[in-house]
């Protein structure tokens, strides 16, 4: 008898791991879903301290840089 519970939960064992590659395998198929993760995680990303951060001397660098273009090419005939 116990070798028939044993593969009563084998089978039992089975069916759930079966249903979670299911629903992986349609998690992966779902382009939608993929998407909408995929831009929230950019936009957290984007605005993470670290970011913030950096944006400031970075805009710093390519006003200059601008500034200086155009003082550059004021001065040319």
């Amino acid at each position: 008898m116990s070798s028939e519970q044993e593969l009563r939960a084998e089978i039992a064992q089975t069916r759930a791991e079966l249903g979670e590659t299911v629903e992986a395998l349609a998690a992966k198929t779902d382009v939608k879903a993929q998407a909408s993760a995929l831009r929230s995680r950019a936009a957290e990303a984007a605005w993470s301290p670290a970011v913030r951060r950096s944006i400031a001397p970075v805009a710093a660098v390519a006003a200059l840089v601008a500034g200086v273009v155009l003082v550059v090419r004021g001065r040319k005939p």
